[in-house]
């Protein structure tokens, strides 16, 4: 099937929706303005430099990553993603599609104001719509749709919290791209952006790398609005807590940098492709088997949001390099505390933070402390293989005119 699109159209297109995203920006509440100044300079900043990766030292380590067959089809995420294509337009088309080495795939923010490319479910027909979730179904698990659909839903009461402000939030203010042509030998991907729910999904034969993956809200408990009921992310606060505790007093005390929080600590969100992370916390070597075994249960908690045969291929790999983990924690470790930890090691790189009040700051006492009602998780792949670099580096290397 034959997606390729003009590339005069194409460039008239992006003009046409970075106008128009300009424009609607520049009449937002006090104060747009000069978000539109902080996303376009982070986005300068974050690109200045040519993508490395997460790395310890500022060194990537090598041979970490392979071009191998995994035994796990990905033959329903390439049929759903051509499906979801041919449901587009073709102008819908020439803004989705992008080469599978663009810079695209670093292009990517939490908030709500950055300016996206791509497909908006917000413009997209009840039918586009089952169709692009008919790719996340295929890519996804049970679990991680849900996720993703809460996390949507999530915003729409956040919309509504803000005296019905559905021009800054809503559900379907999340836009798809896609990387390469769907296919099952060549490279290719997908993305979705949007407030609290960046998912990164690169395909080479039948691997997958899902990272970086970001998921959060504010609020976290609908309490009340259209979806009343809605909680995400409680099992990922719950298992961080319960692992600190099942540590002993020397390893606590190694793992906990530090006691005060009094911020946000993520160090892996947008634009942080390249950040140095030296290893700190208790490392994994010195766990006793039942304490490995919860690290290994809340990596999967993460992890198991992509389907359960690539989950499971990427837990091997975490289980392999298991001696080279370390486990952090910044705040408390009681039930209402506010909390920051994070699992690192060569091959994955996981953090969980309650955040700052912002979205509903005018509906809370303490204005400027982190709470429980804002959480932010990041899931990165660190050396190299974040977007599925490493793995496309090495396809070009051994197929130098594939691109």
């Amino acid at each position: 099937m034959d997606y390729t699109g003009s590339n005069t159209m194409r460039t008239r297109l992006f003009c046409a929706t970075i106008f128009v995203c300009l424009l609607g920006l520049a009449f937002q509440r006090p104060g747009g303005r000069d978000f539109r100044k902080m996303s376009i300079d982070a986005e300068t900043r974050g690109l200045a430099d040519a993508f490395k990766g997460v790395t310890a030292s500022g060194t990537v380590q090598p041979g970490l990553f392979s071009i191998r067959s995994t035994g796990v089809t990905t033959e329903p995420v390439r049929k759903s993603a051509e499906l979801f294509l041919a449901a587009l337009t073709a102008e819908q088309r020439a803004k989705t599609m992008f080469p599978v080495d663009d810079p695209e795939w670093r292009k990517w923010m939490n908030q709500h104001f950055y300016i996206r490319q791509g497909v908006s479910f917000l413009e997209m027909s009840e039918k586009q719509r089952e169709a692009a979730f008919g790719m996340l179904r295929a890519s996804l698990s049970a679990r991680g749709l849900k996720l993703t659909r809460d996390i949507m839903r999530l915003n729409e009461t956040l919309g509504e919290l803000n005296n019905n402000d559905f021009e800054q939030y809503g559900e379907w203010r999340y836009h798809i791209t896609v990387m390469g042509k769907p296919s099952a030998k060549e490279p290719w991907g997908w993305q979705i952006d949007g407030h609290h729910a960046i998912i990164n999904y690169f395909v080479l034969g039948d691997q997958v790398v899902m990272s970086p993956f970001f998921t959060g809200s504010e609020p976290v408990i609908a309490t009340s609005g259209k979806y009343k009921g809605t909680v995400i992310l409680q099992d990922e606060m719950k298992k961080g807590l319960a692992l600190v505790r099942a540590l002993d007093d020397a390893q606590r005390k190694q793992a906990i940098i530090q006691v005060s929080k009094t911020g946000n600590n993520n160090v892996g969100e947008a634009f942080k492709d390249n950040v140095v992370l030296d290893y700190t916390g208790v490392p994994a070597s010195t766990m006793n088997a039942r304490q490995k075994e919860l690290l290994l249960d809340l990596a999967a908690q993460y992890v198991g949001n992509m389907d359960a045969g690539h989950a499971k291929i990427k837990m091997e790999e975490i289980r392999k390099h298991i001696d080279k983990t370390h486990f952090a924690w910044i705040g408390g470790t009681e039930e209402k505390s506010v909390f920051y930890y994070r699992i690192h090691s060569p091959v994955v790189l996981i953090e969980f933070d309650h955040q700052s009040p912002v979205g509903i700051r005018h509906l809370v006492a303490d204005k400027t402390s982190p709470f429980q009602e804002h959480i932010h998780t990041v899931v990165r792949t660190p050396n190299g293989n974040d977007y599925g670099k490493d793995l496309l580096r090495q396809h070009y290397a051994m197929h130098p005119h594939s691109n």
